[in-house]
């Protein structure tokens, strides 16, 4: 198998978790952050990471990860950690592997088309079919091909870019908790006219507009991908109740939460994982 896709999901937690595999791995393991807060073996130290840092394993290599309670930049108390992974191994994933230098550990912008991508692979092997053995193969190297270009594409930026880059990822880190923009000016160093400015000249939207997506994105995820109420849903995604969580959700998407959850289930796209993350 020129690339074989082993086990992949999203995970969730909102429980202490640890696992230690510092004896080494047998297959590569990558795992994006998406939310909150954990730690990882990386490079010989439990390092902590936040949503955007891409862990990128080769058999061999020593691994552990932690999700305990941890204090965020709001100054609250919590548990939480949510990720993508895929464990996989074959010649191609040892060749593309050797194409370049791989660090452990990497910050990325993990935009929309490479989270689509990640999903896609869950679902594929979750269909436990002989004849989407081709397609899950080629998805998994789209998707080996895609972090390389996130890689590139989230370079260190300088001046502005950097200063928006900083809100941006204070707002993608804290979204599902209660903030104000003053929080996210404060952090930046910023006015909060200058920042809301700027922010809205480097994105195109308002950090209240951008925070609102993340928080539908979140939902949906969980709607989709865990056993949560949509009440619970509504409060671990940022929204408060359950109430504002179904009008912003209706105005958006056109139906209610019950819904898109019933018609993502009929579909298939609402499997749940069950399964905890590597």
């Amino acid at each position: 198998m020129l690339a074989e896709v082993l086990t992949c999901g999203y995970s969730y937690h909102a429980q202490p978790f640890f696992i230690d595999q510092r004896d080494g791995l047998v297959n590569y393991l990558f795992r994006l952050q998406t939310e909150g807060s954990c730690q990882a073996y990386v490079d010989g130290k439990m390092t902590t990471l936040k949503p955007g840092d891409l862990l990128l394993y080769k058999p061999g290599d020593a691994y552990a990860l932690s999700i305990k309670e941890h204090v965020n930049e709001l100054g609250q108390n919590v548990i939480a950690s949510a990720d993508y992974y895929v464990v996989a191994a074959g010649l191609w994933l040892d060749e593309w592997w050797g194409r370049n230098r791989k660090q452990q550990c990497v910050r990325i912008n993990p935009d929309e088309k490479l989270i689509s991508l990640w999903r896609h692979i869950i679902l594929e092997k979750r269909r436990f079919k002989e004849d989407n053995r081709e397609l899950l193969q080629l998805l998994f190297q789209a998707l080996c091909l895609s972090i390389d270009q996130a890689i590139k594409d989230t370079a260190l930026p300088q001046g502005r870019s950097f200063t928006a880059l900083r809100m941006k990822a204070f707002i993608e880190e804290n979204a599902v908790s209660p903030f104000k923009v003053q929080d996210v000016a404060r952090h930046a160093g910023l006015s909060v006219s200058r920042a809301v400015h700027l922010f809205k000249e480097c994105y195109g939207k308002t950090m209240i507009e951008y925070t609102m997506e993340l928080r539908l994105l979140t939902a949906i995820e969980r709607m989709k991908y865990s056993f949560m109420t949509l009440e619970q849903i509504a409060e671990t995604s940022g929204f408060g109740s359950y109430t504002y969580f179904h009008r912003v959700f209706r105005e958006r998407y056109g139906m209610s939460p019950s819904d898109y959850r019933r018609q993502a289930a009929m579909s298939g796209s609402g499997l749940m994982p069950g399964a905890p993350s590597p």
